[in-house]
């Protein structure tokens, strides 16, 4: 009896041990294969994101302020005084071109219900949008198209021979439009982010900015100056590569800086977008 029962003792351990083998070996592989969700929490703190690049972070604002630099140089120079960013200093044209008896008067002074204009028409598309990602993709895109409008007008009407000619105008129209609108996007979708065209208040916050980081050197305002610094000299880069590039290709130029706008059209698009730009 006591044989018999230990044969069936025997029996029973090899059939329990033949049936919770396959989830034996599961255990061992879950066991011998490291997490990787683990091991990312562990690189980066707690599963806090990796931290961004200077690329991811500032490709936006630098890209923007370059193309805001080189486009307004380019209407100056080619139309006669004409801003196509800084509509303030259309104003200022227009006083100087009455007292000196220029003209062209008509003009600057049009840029300013033209630029109020397209900023209302911007503010209601934005309004009715509800989707940030995809309707900062479309402003950018209708800046690109808009900034496209003005390089055929510039290239069909040049050369530009009388500062008050309707010609003139209408160019400079559509590059104030295409401008407009990346101000409007400044001050609603985007305005966490530095301005890209309005260089007087970037240039006096890089005074402070340089001011703080001198008195206390502590990484948040090294972070700042070199925000403040890379819009500062993007613009300055901007102009002086707008000027260069008029002179050799005339109003061809401009579709070299209708490429940056293009690309952070689609970049726009991801979904992370809106976060990462500083």
């Amino acid at each position: 009896m006591k044989v018999v029962s230990a044969v069936s003792a025997r029996r029973s351990f090899c059939k329990n041990l033949l049936v919770s083998w396959p989830n034996l070996q599961k255990t061992a592989v879950s066991n011998s294969v490291p997490d990787s969700s683990a091991s990312k929490r562990s690189a980066h703190g707690n599963n806090q994101p990796a931290p961004l690049s200077f690329w991811q972070r500032y490709q936006a604002p630098v890209l923007l302020t370059l193309v805001g630099g080189a486009i307004d140089t380019i209407g100056f120079i080619t139309l006669f005084g004409f801003f196509t960013a800084h509509v303030t200093g259309n104003l200022v044209m227009a006083g100087s071109g009455l007292v000196n008896g220029e003209d062209g008067l008509w003009i600057k002074l049009a840029a300013l219900p033209l630029f109020i204009l397209t900023v209302m028409v911007t503010k209601v598309f934005i309004d009715k949008s509800h989707k940030p990602q995809l309707m900062l993709s479309h402003l950018f895109l209708a800046e690109a198209l808009f900034l496209t409008a003005f390089m055929v007008a510039g290239l069909y009407f040049q050369p530009f021979t009388d500062a008050g000619d309707i010609t003139v105008a209408m160019t400079g129209g559509l590059g104030l439009i295409a401008l407009a609108i990346r101000n409007t996007a400044s001050k609603t979708v985007i305005k966490h982010m530095s301005p890209t065209v309005l260089m007087t208040g970037n240039t006096t916050q890089l005074g402070i900015n340089l001011t703080d980081y001198l008195r206390n050197r502590t990484p948040d305002n090294a972070k700042k100056l070199v925000n403040s610094s890379a819009l500062v000299l993007s613009f300055l880069l901007g102009a002086l590569v707008g000027a260069l590039l008029y002179l050799k290709l005339s109003f061809w130029a401009v579709g070299l800086f209708v490429l940056p706008v293009l690309y952070l059209s689609v970049m726009a698009r991801d979904k992370d977008f809106l976060s990462h730009i500083g």
